[in-house]
C-alpha cells in the first residue's frame, strides 16, 4: 500500500541548490536508507517528508490520516522533563498499558532511572530516550535522522532488532554500514542534486551502484565516439539541404546537448605525519573518578608506534575521559602519564560544534598556515580545501552556513594538517558521510603512527582497529585482540564455557521426570505448531490480496504478530519437552 508519493520536489537555500526534481514512493513494508556525501540535503529531505520543512517546488502526497514520527539528530526536551514523561508526551500515551510499555522500552534501552531529569543526563542518554519514544510510537512511518550517533553499540544492536521486526515503514539517514545492511531493504542515494533508487540493503546498493556507473561510463564512451565521428562529418562541409542531412545534423545537436555523467565528488585526504621516536605515551596505574564515581581504575598501557586501538563501552562509561587523559586535557586522579619528546598528538574530538560560526572557512584553516606541507609538496590552504570538497563559495562563507557533517570534515582537515604522529579520534564517524569514512579508513591504513579511536561504529572498528579496549563497569578496562567482530566472538566464549559446565552439571544430577500431562502435550504440540504456521501463511496470502485496504491490513498485521509470539512460545516449549523425552531414551 502506498503511504507517500514524492513528485519532482526541489529545495534551494538562496542560490544554492540542495536537491532538484526528486521523485520516489514509500510503500508499506519499505525500510529505506538515504545516503550521500555531507551537504547533499539528506537531513533536509527527511524534514520535508516529515512535514517540518517546505519544499520550493514539487508535490508530496500522503495517505489519508498517515501517522509519522520524526527523530532529529538532536532531540529537544521540555524544561524539567523526565525520561518517562518525554516518552508519554511524544507518543501521546494516556493508558496504563501504554505507560507500562514505555517503562519497559526505557529499561531495555539502558535508562536505569526513568524519572531522571533529561537536562541532567548525557547527550547519549537523551538520545536513547528519544529512540525509545520513536520505537513505540503508534505510527505508520518512522523517520530517523542519524539514530546511531552518540549511542553505544549495545543500544544500536537492540535498535536493529526492534526495527527489523517492526511493521512500520522506515526512512532513515545513517553512516552505520552494518546497520544499513541489517535493517534496510531499499536505498536512496543523493548525488549532485539527483536521486538514485536501489532495491536492497547497503551491500546490494554497492553492487547495483557499480553496475550503474559502469553502464553510464559505457554509454558516455559511445556518445563521445559518435560525437567525434559526426563532428568530422560536419567539418567536411555537410550542408542541411536534404531531409536526410538535416535529420543527421539535428541528431548531432541533440546528442551533443546531453549531459555527461556527473564527476564523482571524493574527498582527497592528504597530510604528513611527524617522526615518532622510541618513547611514545605510557600510562601507569591511571585512575579517574568524578565525585566518588570511579570511571577508570588502575589502568596501564604503553602506546606502540603502529598501534590501532578501538575503545568501546556504554554511554558515560569514561571513553572520552581516557582520550582526554592521554592527550593531557584531563589530569588523572592518581597514576601518571609520560609522553615522549617526539610525540605530536592530533585530537579529532567532538568539539567541532564549538567552532566560531562567524569565522570564514578559509580563515579557520589559515590559522594553521597559508601553505601546508604534504606528501606531494606544499599545497595552499585554498587547494587543500578543494580536496576536502569545499568550493570557492564555501571557503569564503562563515562556518555557521556549513552542515554538521561539513563542519566535522573541516575540523578533520585541520587536525591532519598539523602533521600528527599519534591520532586520537573521538567518535570520528558521527556526522561524516559514508564516502568520507571509506577514504578516512584507507588513509588510516597507511598512517605512519598510532591511532586510538573511540567509536560506536562497528564497521569502522573492524576496518581500523587491531586491539579493543572495552569499558566493563566499575572502572575496569579489558583488552581484546582484533577488531569489533573478534571482540564479540571473544566475549561469547565465557558464555559458551559456562553453558558447557551447566550441561555437564545437569547430566550428573537427577533429571526431572516427564509427567503424564507432559507426555500428552508432547504428542500434540507439533501439530499445534504446524497449525499456527498455516494460519500465518494464510494471513500473508490475505495481506497480499487486500494491500489497498488500510484498516484490514492493520488488523491482519496485529493478528500475525500475536500468532508469531504464540509460535515462539510453543517452539520453546517443544524444545524443552523434546529434551525431556530424549533423556528417557
Amino acid at each position: 500500500m502506498n503511504l507517500m508519493t514524492v513528485e519532482q520536489i526541489s529545495k534551494f537555500y538562496g542560490e544554492k541548490r540542495i536537491f532538484e526534481n526528486l521523485s520516489f514512493g514509500i510503500e508499506t513494508g519499505d525500510k529505506i536508507g538515504v545516503i550521500g556525501i555531507n551537504g547533499t540535503g539528506k537531513s533536509t529531505l527527511l524534514k520535508a517528508i516529515a512535514g517540518i520543512e517546505e519544499v520550493d517546488r514539487g508535490k508530496i502526497s500522503r495517505m489519508r490520516e498517515l501517522k509519522t514520527a520524526y527523530l532529529p539528530q538532536t532531540p529537544l526536551f521540555e524544561r524539567d522533563e523526565c525520561a518517562i514523561d518525554y516518552v508519554l508526551r511524544t507518543c501521546a500515551i494516556t493508558d496504563v498499558t501504554g505507560e507500562s510499555e514505555a517503562k519497559t522500552i526505557l529499561t531495555k534501552i539502558g535508562i536505569d532511572d526513568i524519572y531522571a531529569r533529561c537536562s541532567e543526563l548525557s547527550g547519549g542518554q537523551r538520545k536513547k530516550i528519544a529512540i525509545a519514544a520513536a520505537l513505540i510510537a503508534p505510527v505508520d512511518l518512522l523517520i530517523l535522522d542519524e539514530p546511531t550517533n552518540h549511542i553505544d553499540t549495545e543500544t544500536i544492536s537492540f535498535m536493529e532488532g526492534m526495527l527489523k521486526k517492526t511493521a512500520k515503514a522506515l526512512l532513515l539517514v545513517t553512516h552505520d554500514r552494518y546497520f544499513l545492511d541489517r535493517v534496510v531493504n531499499k536505498t536512496l542515494e543523493l548525488d549532485g542534486g539527483r536521486l538514485y533508487v536501489y532495491h536492497g540493503n547497503y551491500s546490494q546498493f554497492l553492487e547495483l551502484k557499480a553496475q550503474r556507473e559502469d553502464l553510464e561510463a559505457a554509454n558516455e564512451r559511445k556518445r563521445q565516439s559518435f560525437l567525434r565521428r559526426e563532428l568530422e562529418w560536419v567539418k567536411r562541409g555537410a550542408k542541411a539541404r536534404t531531409t536526410k542531412q538535416k535529420a543527421r545534423l539535428d541528431r548531432f545537436e541533440k546528442v551533443s546537448m546531453q549531459q555527461s555523467p556527473l564527476k564523482k565528488q571524493e574527498v582527497q585526504l592528504t597530510g604528513l605525519s611527524s617522526r615518532l621516536g622510541r618513547k611514545t605515551i605510557e600510562l601507569r596505574n591511571v585512575s579517574k573518578d568524578y565525585d566518588g564515581k570511579i570511571v577508570i581504575k588502575d589502568f596501564g598501557y604503553t602506546v606502540l608506534k603502529g598501534d590501532r586501538i578501538g575503545i568501546i563501552g556504554p554511554n558515560g562509561s569514561g571513553k572520552t575521559t581516557l582520550l582526554n587523559i592521554i592527550s593531557g586535557k584531563t589530569a588523572p586522579s592518581s597514576g601518571s602519564v609520560e609522553v615522549g619528546e617526539t610525540v605530536k598528538i592530533g585530537f579529532f574530538s567532538q568539539e567541532s560544534n564549538d567552532l566560531d560560526r562567524e569565522q570564514r572557512v578559509i580563515d579557520y584553516i589559515k590559522e594553521t598556515g597559508s601553505y601546508i606541507d604534504t606528501s606531494e609538496g606544499k599545497l595552499s590552504a585554498t587547494k587543500l580545501l578543494e580536496r576536502f570538497l569545499f568550493t570557492d563559495d564555501m571557503q569564503y562563507s562563515p562556518i555557521g552556513k556549513l552542515s554538521g557533517g561539513e563542519k566535522r570534515r573541516l575540523f578533520l582537515m585541520k587536525v591532519l594538517m598539523s602533521a600528527p604522529n599519534i591520532l586520537l579520534l573521538d567518535e570520528p564517524t558521527n556526522d561524516l558521510d559514508i564516502e568520507t569514512l571509506r577514504i578516512l579508513e584507507e588513509y588510516l591504513e597507511g598512517f605512519d603512527g598510532a591511532v586510538i579511536t573511540v567509536s560506536h561504529d562497528r564497521y569502522f572498528l573492524d576496518r581500523t582497529a587491531q586491539r579493543i579496549f572495552s569499558f566493563e563497569g566499575e572502572g575496569k578496562i579489558k583488552q581484546y585482540e582484533g577488531g569489533y567482530y573478534a571482540f564479540e566472538e571473544a566475549r561469547q566464549e565465557p558464555v559458551k564455557e559456562k553453558s558447557i559446565k551447566e550441561t555437564v552439571k545437569r547430566e550428573n544430577t537427577h533429571q526431572p521426570r516427564m509427567s503424564y500431562k507432559d507426555k500428552k502435550e508432547y504428542e500434540s504440540i507439533e501439530s499445534e505448531i504446524t497449525a499456527i504456521e498455516e494460519k500465518i501463511a494464510a494471513i500473508d496470502d490475505e495481506m497480499r490480496t487486500c494491500a489497498t485496504n488500510y484498516s484490514a491490513l492493520t488488523e491482519l498485521t496485529n493478528e500475525k504478530e500475536q500468532l508469531e509470539k504464540e509460535l515462539e512460545q510453543k517452539t520453546e516449549r517443544w524444545l524443552y519437552l523434546e529434551e525431556l523425552a530424549q533423556s528417557f531414551l
